[in-house]
């Protein structure tokens, strides 16, 4: 852990995984860090100390994201074995798992509300390559199913609300491609071809107008939504 602020050196380390650290979520009030690894195990750390306060493991589990839902203690984690779990940080344990998917979950990300999540799946020549919306406080279903990717889908993200006029995500996959989806019916909205980038491997919101999308190839490229025209997006750096 480093203070952006501070000397150049780290403030605090966390050592206790056995194998490459793959996913880490911070809590709410910013007290508590939950790390994950592809050695099947989670541990709960206490921030101020660096001291290891819980650790759970689950056979085949190798984590691959973590995610803490807002003003909640829990922990939302997609893993290699194909299934998304919900994890209660009081005692780290499983609260829920939801209906196991046909291929690997490879990222996940939870609305502000708290009330949804979308995770998103590997694959190749269309099979998989999708992003899954789920409902996260009442029924625990499935929602809606995003498909028009050709590739793994590295990341999925819920865009701001004042972007549109309806509730909106985006995707990005391997395939070089970022889509724009309708949250509520599936319907791709734009796509954005990055040739040449390499497999795109995550993105994040930069603000309200704004994407950051990592790559292979070429970087950090910086994406901006347009409405002039509709719902559109444009590279407008890379890095």
């Amino acid at each position: 852990m480093w203070d952006l602020r501070g000397p150049a050196q780290p403030r605090q380390q966390f050592s206790g995984h056995a194998m490459v650290v793959t996913g880490l979520a911070v809590s709410p009030d910013s007290s508590q860090l939950c790390t994950g690894s592809r050695d099947n195990t989670l541990l709960l750390w206490d921030v101020g100390t660096g001291q290891c306060m819980d650790r759970a493991s689950i056979s085949r589990n190798l984590v691959t994201h973590l995610c803490w839902v807002p003003q909640e203690p829990y922990v939302l984690q997609t893993s290699e074995d194909k299934t998304i779990r919900l994890w209660d940080s009081r005692g780290l344990q499983v609260a829920h798992v939801f209906p196991a998917k046909q291929h690997i979950q490879t990222y996940c990300e939870v609305s502000e509300d708290g009330h949804k999540c979308v995770s998103c799946s590997n694959g190749f020549g269309g099979e998989g390559c999708e992003a899954t919306l789920w409902d996260l406080r009442q029924t625990r279903n499935r929602i809606c199913e995003y498909k028009g990717h050709f590739q793994t889908v590295a990341s999925c993200v819920f865009l701001p609300r004042a972007l549109a006029s309806m509730p909106i995500i985006a995707t990005s996959s391997h395939d070089c491609k970022v889509k724009i989806w309708n949250q509520d019916t599936g319907a791709c909205l734009f796509t954005l071809s990055l040739d040449g980038s390499g497999p795109l491997t995550s993105l994040a919101v930069g603000d309200t107008i704004s994407l950051l999308c990592a790559s292979f190839n070429k970087g950090i490229h910086l994406l901006r939504v347009e409405r002039s025209r509709g719902l559109e997006l444009q590279e407008v750096a890379a890095f």
